[in-house]
């Protein structure tokens, strides 16, 4: 319940600063900021993008094999 309640003002607090940090940014200079740019509780999804051939071997190997297996 504390985690909920701290991520819910987290939420609402980065919002605030992502706004004043736009208002007063130079267009020029700088893209806009995100809320999840200050927000500590929320973790960067940093993932490496999957090629199509490697999902068509993940999906191969959970769907396909997964079924010759059984039998």
């Amino acid at each position: 319940m504390f985690d909920a309640r701290r991520s819910g003002n987290w939420a609402h607090t980065s919002e605030i600063l992502a706004m004043l940090a736009n208002v007063n940014r130079d267009p020029k200079k700088r893209a806009p900021f995100s809320a999840s740019d200050f927000n500590p509780c929320r973790k960067p999804l940093n993932r490496k993008p999957v090629s199509k051939k490697e999902a068509f071997s993940i999906l191969k190997a959970v769907f396909v094999d997964k079924e010759r297996s059984r039998t």
